[in-house]
């Protein structure tokens, strides 16, 4: 079974998302961690998006790994711990352009279908509804207002030691969604049949607990 979550950034979809697998007994998979790994990569090859030959090279010599330690989820790419390196801000605004790469994207849903084959997951990322698994049994749509997505992400950059403005980071999310949207290959929509949960005023605990009595109770 594949329970879909799918919505713009800060929106809870990895918090969610963790927590409804871990409620449902399912495997949680961070599609998002996925092309962060890609994009720290392209950042430190110093490796042109325009450069198709570069990239293809690159994306075959990845190995990106999900692994649980003491409780926490901790993302490898050929065997480092990135964990913390992925949620950089050099990261997160260079990993849209990154993840419209069709050659990327082709790779990483392979991977994501690959990954999930056999066992039952809780996918989050933008287009795991509508690209990756269209026929999930479950699918859901976060958002939420704008300002108090960046109220959620500079909570997470203060926890990595950087600081922004809600100004500032309003403007950021408001460039990543026009530009997330509006991609020609795998753009951010909600699918027809995704169920949209507005998470503007809900906590963790009940956006989480909407979407597991949802699949036990469906």
């Amino acid at each position: 079974m594949i329970v879909a979550i799918d919505g713009p950034a800060a929106t809870g979809k990895s918090t969610s998302a963790k927590l409804v697998a871990q409620k449902l007994g399912f495997t949680y998979m961070d599609t998002g961690a996925m092309y962060r790994c890609i994009t720290l990569s392209v950042l430190r090859n110093r490796i042109e998006l325009e450069d198709e030959k570069a990239l293809k090279l690159l994306i075959q010599e990845m190995d990106i790994r999900f692994e649980k330690t003491n409780g926490t989820l901790v993302v490898r790419l050929n065997e480092e711990d990135v964990s913390t390196l992925i949620r950089k801000p050099e990261v997160t605004s260079y990993v849209s352009a990154v993840s419209a790469l069709p050659q990327v994207r082709e790779h990483m849903v392979n991977l994501q279908r690959q990954i999930a084959k056999d066992q039952d997951c809780v996918m989050e990322g933008r287009d795991i509804g509508t690209i990756v698994f269209p026929k999930a049994e479950y699918k859901f749509f976060l958002i939420a207002d704008d300002t108090v997505r960046a109220k959620r992400r500079q909570l997470d950059l203060q926890a990595i030691g950087e600081n922004k403005t809600i100004d500032e980071l309003v403007e950021e999310i408001r460039r990543r969604d026009a530009f997330d949207s509006g991609r020609f290959h795998s753009p951010l929509r909600k699918a027809d049949d995704a169920i949209e949960v507005d998470t503007s005023k809900l906590t963790i605990d009940e956006q989480v607990d909407f979407m597991v009595n949802r699949v036990k109770n469906h």
